[in-house]
């Protein structure tokens, strides 16, 4: 029976990270590595499938035109809000105090 070799995660990512992002070749790091080829691209392929996966995420996360807009409105309505309460409480201050002279 042919011994199962175990490689640490940290491991399996750099190599993974010559393929996908610096564009080396599976086979040309089998080769330097010693490691089995279909190994390799299953690495790789899961590699790709994890970044998928976390794009979908991300793109979920956005908002759309109509959401963003939402909270434009609602931020500038409560702006405007706190703004009129200042106005009121400045007015109310000059008031209070005008009147104790």
């Amino acid at each position: 029976m042919a011994k199962k070799n175990t490689y640490p995660k940290e491991f399996k990512e750099y190599v993974t990270k010559l393929v996908v992002l610096d564009g080396r070749k599976i086979v040309d790091i089998c080769q330097e590595l010693n490691i089995p080829y279909d190994t390799l691209q299953k690495w790789v392929a899961s590699y790709r499938k994890k970044q998928q996966e976390d794009e979908h995420l991300r793109q979920n996360q956005l908002m759309t035109a109509s959401e963003y807009k939402e909270l434009y409105e609602t931020e500038r309505r409560k702006k405007l809000e706190l703004e009129e309460e200042l106005a009121i409480l400045k007015k109310a201050m000059h008031i209070f105090t005008q009147g104790k002279n």
